[in-house]
């Protein structure tokens, strides 16, 4: 375990501050007042985490350093709630509580105890956000239940259960089994960043091997307007017939376990039982969950597809809207590299060409650093390499097909 030292509680107290400031932000931003009052009240929690570690500053004889900007990932999310809204940087959001977990999962204080409780509220609150939004019909890009114990807390009412369901949450771990863990397998700026990528870095390779086999700007142009059409329809249908075909699945799957269970209840209950004695659960802990659960047979059905077929009936995904979705981020990133051939030619619009495509695979690059936390600055510049190294290759290529045709 780390000791908590004065770069420690710098580092920690960094991270709060920049809590404090988002969830401030995005309380001003929303317009539904009980969302507002939500953040605001996270907001609250982070200022007395943020005093800890200045007392903890103290105590170790270290001064405390003024409030600074927050870093560029806080500010992106903060400007993209602006012009989308809170709900559009909700997965971003969530996943920025992760950098806490990580942070304080190797350590081991009271300060990290007390801190850990007020990360279980925030969990809970946003799990309420969420319910209250599928109440009212709205898409819920929030976090949604995750293993026994939200499923657990959110169907059953006797306390003395809902002690049972959250034992496993070690007092230590601090989100560890929250949604921001998953945000990546439905959120739709992941598949935005990703198409454009995807559309930037095949086109520009494509036009760069072009350009590589022959000089004729219309030409080039045309054969990038081709690349960019092909790949977007190839790219929707695709992922129409990818997520189509999945959610069929699922929904047989989820079919086949609603019919056990009204043929079956006694097994039903039997697995799921069986499910929490695996996850650390007494014999008597976990039967009595089961049969509470069974009471309800609608909770009971969404506990069994989320535990046993480890589905989450919520996030079963649209099949248009996922290839739409991906035909303009893929046409938005292909565009890039062809929109100098539209105005100019030759040497000048190649060498726009490559500035401009390169340009956006940082920007890019910035936008995958969002998700996954690393520096905006490596993600970039990995990205510019890679897709560098992709034009480079297919130039190469170009140019030697075209000094053998002629």
């Amino acid at each position: 375990m780390a000791t908590i030292d004065i770069q420690t509680s710098l580092e920690n107290l960094k991270l709060e501050r920049d809590a404090i400031i988002l969830y401030d932000a995005l309380a001003g931003i929303e317009k539904d007042e009980h969302r507002a009052t939500a953040f605001r009240t996270i907001a609250g929690n982070e200022r007395r985490h943020a005093e800890v570690w200045a007392a903890k500053l103290g105590e170790l004889g270290a001064t405390v350093p003024p409030v600074g900007g927050p870093r560029l990932r806080v500010r992106t999310i903060i400007a993209l709630a602006r012009i989308f809204g809170t709900r559009s940087v909700s997965d971003l959001v969530q996943a920025l509580e992760g950098d806490e977990e990580d942070a304080y999962s190797g350590q081991l204080s009271p300060e990290v105890e007390a801190i850990a409780a007020d990360e279980r509220e925030h969990a809970e609150i946003w799990k309420r956000l969420a319910a209250k939004a599928r109440a009212a019909g709205e898409p819920v890009p929030g976090p949604g239940s995750s293993g026994a114990s939200v499923t657990g807390e959110t169907a059953v009412s006797d306390p003395a259960v809902l002690r049972e369901v959250r034992a496993p949450r070690a007092t230590g771990e601090i989100g560890r089994n929250e949604r921001w863990h998953r945000t990546g397998q439905s959120g739709t700026l992941r598949a935005v960043i990703f198409g454009v990528s995807d559309g930037l870095v095949s086109n520009t390779s494509l036009v760069m091997g072009i350009t590589g086999a022959s000089t004729d700007p219309h030409f080039i142009l045309l054969a990038g307007i081709a690349g960019l059409l092909a790949g977007s329809f190839s790219m929707a249908a695709g992922e129409y017939i990818s997520m189509q075909s999945q959610r069929e699945l699922y929904e047989r799957q989820i079919a086949l376990e609603r019919a056990e269970m009204e043929a079956m209840p006694d097994e039903e209950q039997a697995e799921l039982a069986a499910i929490y004695r695996s996850k650390g659960f007494t014999e008597e802990e976990a039967n009595r969950v089961a049969a509470r659960l069974f009471r309800d047979p609608k909770a009971a059905l969404d506990t069994l597809i989320r535990e046993e077929l480890g589905l989450d009936p919520d996030q079963l995904g649209s099949p248009w809207g996922a290839a739409f979705g991906s035909l303009v981020a893929f046409a938005a990133g292909a565009a890039v590299p062809v929109l100098p051939y539209l105005v100019t030619s030759g040497a000048a619009a190649f060498a726009v060409s490559i500035a401009l495509s390169l340009a956006a695979m940082f920007v890019v690059g910035i936008g995958i650093s969002l998700l996954t936390g690393r520096s905006a600055l490596f993600s970039g510049v990995r990205q510019v390499g890679i897709g560098a190294l992709a034009a480079a290759v297919t130039f190469l290529v170009g140019k030697l097909i075209g000094v053998a045709v002629a």
